[in-house]
């Protein structure tokens, strides 16, 4: 129950942050510079999301090849996939956010936080893995 009004609290408050984003801004650039800022970033996000992400793959198939398991690059890809769909919403907010999950430097601040979670959830029975 907890969880939801986070989530809808988020699914609030983001869009007035990024609504007050646009605003600024456009008080500062312009409108149509803005609006091109954003059409830019958008743009740079997709072409990004698309290389790393492909570099993600590639490093996670030559792990197996290998015979290791990807589990550090499952964890980029995920961060890689999230943030690239936060770069396709337009806002700035989501931008500064999406691009530094793509950025492989900054992704490994997510993993880490991504990794303490998962241990957690796995320690109390939370997240359960079932083979096929």
């Amino acid at each position: 129950m907890m969880m939801r009004k986070r989530l809808w609290l988020l699914l609030l408050l983001i869009p007035l942050a990024e609504l007050y984003g646009f605003i600024w801004v456009s008080h500062w650039i312009g409108a149509g510079k803005t609006i091109l800022l954003i059409i830019l970033t958008t743009l740079i996000g997709a072409a990004m999301m698309q290389f790393e992400g492909r570099k993600v793959i590639a490093d996670a198939k030559n792990e197996m090849n290998r015979g290791q398991m990807p589990g550090r690059k499952m964890l980029d890809g995920l961060c890689v996939f999230f943030g690239g769909s936060l770069l396709l919403i337009p806002g700035f907010l989501t931008d500064i956010i999406g691009f530094t999950l793509v950025f492989p430097l900054t992704r490994a601040l997510y993993r880490r936080f991504l990794l303490k979670w998962l241990e957690k959830k796995m320690k109390n029975g939370s997240i359960t893995f079932r083979r096929f």
